[in-house]
């Protein structure tokens, strides 16, 4: 099955657009995932001036690079922060992104309101009309306090529209939930439509999540429960190290050029 594989631009944490542009382009890949994650990586974000909006939009075609989907978190619990995600709507559209991720809760930013799922279902039901007039899927990550896909699983049946589906984050699921990684995934592949790999070392709650291929998770197994599923959701490489990051700009391109050999490897198409 051939599938979209991605770099999220997020593993450049830290480092400029441009400096994610060159790196992953170089490397091989043709897509990308934008960051524009409010606090942590604003790699691209609704109040840039139009200028940079369009040379980096420029930067990405002359490199080569497809922007598949874009990273765009927001507290969903929150309705203050709905116009802001309607934002991110509009700038993923702008960049011709068919998909726009976001956890439930604000990521890398102290959440200020926290409710029920049903209500969540509701917020997020009041997006639906800007996705579907800009044609793009909201994907719901697994992340801090919902941490699996059972549990985001819930929320998208709740909101029963086909433009929301999960964004499986395959680290997160055991960071922050400490689960077995093929029975959650079984528990929702349905309705996964967009997945960060992203590799994980250590003990479960370390922030450690080196190149593809350089810790414990077992990507042959997720590919292989994708492709029994007939699931052919785009995958977004994440890569993210220690708590300390990366050392320089040549070890976050090293992990990229490591993450790409890894998966050529494994028999994936790049």
């Amino acid at each position: 099955m051939k599938r979209i594989i991605a770099v999220n631009s997020n593993t450049y944490h830290g480092y400029s657009i441009h400096d994610a542009i060159d790196g992953i382009s170089s490397t091989g890949f043709k897509y990308i995932e934008l960051t524009a994650t409010k606090g942590w990586t604003e790699h691209v974000f609704p109040t840039m001036i139009f200028e940079e909006l369009c040379k980096i939009k420029d930067d990405l075609k002359s490199s080569g690079l497809t922007p598949i989907s874009m990273s765009g978190h927001c507290n969903l619990m929150d309705r203050e922060r709905l116009n802001d995600f309607i934002l991110n709507i509009k700038l993923a559209a702008f960049f011709g992104c068919n998909y726009i991720i976001s956890s439930i809760g604000e990521a890398h930013l102290k959440d200020r309101a926290e409710i029920s799922d049903y209500e969540v279902a509701e917020h997020i039901k009041e997006i639906v009309p800007y996705l579907e007039e800009y044609n793009l899927m909201l994907c719901l990550e697994n992340h801090g306090k919902h941490a699996t896909g059972k549990q985001l699983k819930t929320i998208v049946d709740l909101v029963a529209s086909p433009k929301v589906m999960i964004n499986y984050d395959t680290a997160n699921a055991i960071y922050y939930g400490n689960v077995n990684l093929k029975e959650d995934l079984e528990s929702c592949i349905d309705k996964i439509g967009h997945i960060h790999l992203k590799d994980k070392a250590g003990a479960y709650n370390e922030w450690n999540f080196p190149a593809i291929g350089k810790g414990n998770i077992d990507f042959k197994m997720i590919i292989d429960e994708l492709e029994k599923a007939n699931n052919n959701s785009p995958l977004s490489i994440e890569i993210e190290f220690t708590k300390d990051g990366a050392k320089n700009l040549d070890e976050v391109n090293k992990a990229v050029k490591d993450s790409y050999d890894y998966l050529k490897n494994m028999g994936l198409n790049i």
